[in-house]
């Protein structure tokens, strides 16, 4: 579609030179648009490389009928708009033009010319309308490419942007895994705005948020009248995902007397409205996702296996952000420039030391938590700088966190004894008695981590 500072161009095609003077004259009420007029069929279809947006035309014309036209017309291009111009007024013509792309049919009467006004007024909502929603699609498609939509330079980062530019290249299942809040949304909605049913929707639902009663006509749809309330027919998030890409966040949480349905569904491609006789087709990519290990499900009896292996696909595990080294920084500086821009604030900086305590943090809640952490900080900062005393932690799982890794008591200690060294600039001396151990304790774990012992 045309941008909205560009004209609209505009062909007129009709033989009666009055009728011709007429329409192009009113056509070129708005300076906005750019009219050419011609007599013949013919001298239309040589000049559509032109690319109008809208074309009037004459049903008689002297060497083709409007019908062959207008057949001409779309199957050069099927989004240019044609009006049909018409001294019959047989309702079964203009039925068939309509059915065949037309867009209006307009009888040549006295009325003519008020009725051309209004059908261009409707034409070019519908052309503002479209260009919106074009828009919307490219601005999305901006803001979910990889490289400015996941922020993060490390590796295991890095590993994930290859699996989602793999991703992006078939129509492959995707199951996205990882902790609460390490962005399991964006990376779906990256793959599907990156992948050529861009254009198409991008509908997610999610299966933990949805009463297990209602959930077979969310997804699926149901019929008017196939239970109390259903006073109307409801599509389900399957037909609405058409030619898109469908989002099942939270798989795991789906009762089991649904996964059968979700299986064949799934398997044929096709879904049943609940109270319907008739199976509806579908073409959808399926993108599912989970912080359970579905495995674990499957073993624990809590997951179909044959429902498990048809999701599984191309599997992407999201790292939790403790395991994603410097991305913490990197994350911290974006979330903190897009609070300022979003409340219209002066620009700031993290100090060095603010940095490093944001590194020696576990984040339980990964990236939505750190996004927090920020926008908290830029509130209590005194300054243009965000100082360590700005950075506070409110987690109610930082315990947790912290030995969700099985791992040898040895181990632990360890990483106790250097989060303190850290903390304290490696005062050996000053561990030794916050900890309120022998600072040979001390010594002798670097050392063996050294290889000297």
């Amino acid at each position: 579609m045309k941008k909205k500072d560009q004209p609209i161009k505009i062909f007129v095609v009709e033989d009666d030179p009055m009728y011709n003077r007429m329409v192009k004259y009113v056509m070129e009420l708005n300076p906005d648009h750019e009219v050419y007029s011609f007599k013949t069929g013919k001298e239309c279809i040589d000049n559509l490389y032109l690319n109008p947006s809208i074309i009037s035309l004459d049903y008689s014309l002297p060497d083709m009928t409007g019908e062959d036209v207008l057949r001409k017309i779309k199957s050069y291009n099927k989004d240019i708009i044609i009006m049909i111009l018409s001294g019959q007024q047989d309702i079964s013509t203009a039925v068939k033009l309509l059915k065949q792309g037309a867009y209006d049919y307009i009888t040549k009467d006295s009325e003519t010319k008020e009725r051309i006004l209004n059908s261009l007024t409707h034409i070019k909502n519908n052309i503002e309308l479209k260009q919106e929603v074009e828009s919307l699609r490219e601005e999305l498609t901006d803001r979910y490419q990889f490289d400015k939509n996941i922020i993060g330079n490390s590796r295991p980062m890095q590993r994930i942007y290859g699996l989602m530019g793999k991703a992006v290249k078939t129509n492959i299942s995707v199951s996205v895994t990882g902790e609460t809040g390490t962005g399991k949304e964006v990376v779906a909605k990256s793959i599907h705005y990156n992948s050529d049913r861009k254009k198409n929707p991008f509908v997610a639902v999610n299966m933990s948020a949805i009463p297990k009663e209602l959930l077979e006509s969310e997804l699926f749809g149901h019929e008017k009248g196939s239970f109390t309330g259903a006073n109307t027919r409801k599509i389900g998030k399957f037909e609405q995902a058409n030619k898109g890409t469908l989002f099942l966040d939270e798989i795991a949480e789906m009762d089991m007397s649904l996964q059968a349905k979700l299986l064949r569904a799934l398997q044929e491609r096709e879904v049943n409205r609940v109270g319907g006789d008739h199976p509806v087709k579908f073409d959808a990519r399926i993108v599912v996702a989970t912080h359970k290990n579905l495995a674990d499900e499957v073993n624990s009896g809590n997951f179909r296996e044959d429902l498990y292996y048809r999701l599984l696909g191309l599997p992407i595990e999201l790292p939790p952000l403790r395991d994603r080294g410097n991305d913490i920084v990197l994350l911290a500086k974006f979330f903190l420039d897009g609070f300022i821009k979003q409340n219209k604030m002066p620009k700031m900086e993290i100090s060095k030391l603010a940095k490093q305590k944001l590194l020696e943090y576990s984040y339980p809640g990964n990236v939505r938590e750190l996004k927090a952490i920020m926008e908290l900080s830029a509130v209590m900062a005194s300054s243009n700088v965000i100082e360590v005393e700005d950075i506070r932690f409110n987690s109610p799982k930082r315990t947790e966190a912290f030995l969700t890794e099985e791992t040898t008591l040895k181990t632990y200690t360890n990483k106790i004894i250097h989060h303190f060294l850290k903390k304290y600039d490696d005062n050996v001396l000053l561990v030794a008695k916050k900890l309120d151990i022998g600072k040979s304790t001390i010594y002798r774990m670097l050392k063996e981590e050294k290889g000297l012992l």
